[in-house]
């Protein structure tokens, strides 16, 4: 009987064993259903991407007997990334839908990578599947680095013409540029095929009718992988307006009008009509000015020296010789008539002018809790860039020449297509708010940074502004040094050279 028993008990076991090595996996003691390999299909096999950028690893994994882990690998781009679906779900997932995100190094310089995706089942079988990543994407849109403004008065003349002239760029290559001005009858759209270039230059001058009208432009220009830009321009053909804006341009070029993230060229005064003031820090003995209606081009209007009358101006950008300013480390203040081409130049000391800052940079003349008694509770007054409070300011260095004047040390690494946010501010470890600050007219395209703090220069009586933070687009990457004129209430952001 008992070896009747034995029998028994090694008949079970037996059928037991064949049981588990039939049914069961290998390591976590899950069912197998078909025993089969797991299935991977990625949405796509290649992926252009670049430095800096962020793209995903998508796909669908399949597997009846249910997946236990998804592995990514890329030794040259430092991924080992294990997906464990049990962990994640307590149970492994018989369909999976993958997506996960990868950001490659902003100092990435390598041209082209393969990540290796392996899905694994429970019963321990796996599948591996390859996707290629390429540095070659193409995700930034041409740039206008020389443009007509968005509104432009071309001025009426024996023969009137529009000179319409663009230079576009873009970080791959452009593929064609169209233009269209409805309502010109010798006009006819453009096509101009770029051929692949990084770069293009147009200039064509227009013949308007000698009558007041509008007329709509509309550029639009495309890369080779389909990114566009389209720039519209109101031209209005007119006699001399009495124009609401006017700006003092200090550069020697159209690309160095567009190439700021805001500044330049300055805005100036409109102080009566067809009558305009400018003041100006002139740093540099000879700098070279003209005073131009429109932002982004010398065209079709620049009013500079006459060079058949040197007491007046001229607004034809094809003879007018710039306004030489002879003396350095002065204010220079210019008033000028667009009508009578009447202007006139005088000069005031760096002493002389005044800012609307309370107390000298560098002094111990802030009193922490507002208590002037207590003079042993001070704390440094300095101002500069913040994006958040005064308690997290990047400090100003203060110009050696000028007092009025003030520098970000080190450039501002921007990105295209990044949105601003800052303001000017006075530094406090307890954040305090306005008490010497300013905010600027439009944040979208900050002009003017006038004063908002609650505590001011009593000698300085100036504008105040509303509670704006610039908040201006970056068009194209790059370093950009900032500087900030205290006493004219101006701050420009230009490229780095």
């Amino acid at each position: 009987m008992k070896k009747h028993f034995f029998n028994v008990l090694m008949s079970g076991a037996f059928l037991l064993l064949t049981l588990c090595a039939a049914g069961c996996s290998d390591d976590d003691g899950y069912a197998d259903v078909d025993g089969q390999n797991p299935t991977v299909s990625l949405s796509t096999e290649h992926i252009q991407s670049g430095a800096g950028r962020t793209f995903t690893i998508a796909g669908t994994a399949t597997d009846k007997d249910g997946i236990s882990s998804i592995k990514l690998e890329c030794a040259d781009l430092n991924l080992e990334k294990t997906i464990n679906l049990i962990e994640i779900y307590d149970k492994p997932q018989e369909t999976y839908e993958l997506s996960y995100k990868f950001s490659i190094p902003k100092n990435e310089i390598g041209d082209s990578f393969t990540i290796k995706v392996t899905v694994t089942d429970v019963g321990g079988r796996s599948v591996s599947q390859d996707l290629l990543v390429t540095m070659d994407g193409d995700f930034e849109k041409p740039v206008f680095t020389v443009s007509p403004s968005n509104n432009i008065t071309v001025l009426i003349k024996t023969d009137t013409k529009f000179n319409l002239r663009f230079s576009l760029s873009d970080d791959r290559a452009l593929d064609n540029v169209t233009v269209s001005i409805p309502g010109i009858d010798n006009f006819n759209p453009l096509t101009i095929s770029a051929n692949g270039q990084k770069t293009l230059d147009f200039s064509e001058k227009i013949t308007l009718p000698n009558v007041l009208q509008q007329y709509t432009a509309t550029i639009t220009a495309k890369d080779m992988a389909g990114n566009s830009t389209v720039l519209t321009s109101v031209i209005s053909v007119s006699a001399m307006p009495d124009f609401a804006t006017m700006y003092l341009a200090d550069v020697a070029t159209a690309a160095e009008l567009n190439s700021d993230v805001f500044g330049v060229p300055m805005l100036i005064k409109h102080t009566g009509e067809y009558q305009y003031k400018a003041n100006y820090y002139c740093q540099k003995a000879g700098t070279e000015i003209y005073f131009l209606p429109q932002k982004t081009d010398f065209s079709p209007i620049c009013f500079g020296i006459d060079p058949t009358d040197n007491s007046k101006l001229t607004d034809d950008p094809e003879t007018a010789k710039p306004i030489v300013l002879n003396q350095a480390n002065v204010y220079y203040e210019i008033t000028f008539n667009v009508m009578t081409g009447a202007y006139a130049l005088k000069t005031y000391s760096i002493a002389d002018a005044i800012d609307p800052i309370p107390h000298k940079i560098g002094t111990t003349s802030m009193h922490q809790w507002f208590d002037p008694k207590n003079n042993t509770d001070l704390t440094e007054f300095w101002i500069g860039y913040t994006t958040s409070g005064p308690s997290n300011v990047t400090r100003f260095v203060q110009d050696g020449t000028n007092p009025h004047l003030f520098y970000l040390e080190d450039p501002l690494e921007l990105e295209a297509g990044k949105n601003m946010n800052f303001i000017i501010t006075s530094y406090h470890s307890d954040g305090w708010w306005n008490y010497c600050t300013w905010r600027v007219d439009n944040s979208a395209e900050p002009e003017i940074f006038d004063y908002y703090g609650q505590f001011v220069n009593p000698a300085w009586s100036g504008p105040t502004a509303k509670d704006n933070w610039a908040k201006p687009t970056v068009k194209v990457s790059g370093n950009y040094k900032f500087s900030f004129d205290a006493h004219l209430g101006r701050a420009k952001l230009v490229p780095v050279k």
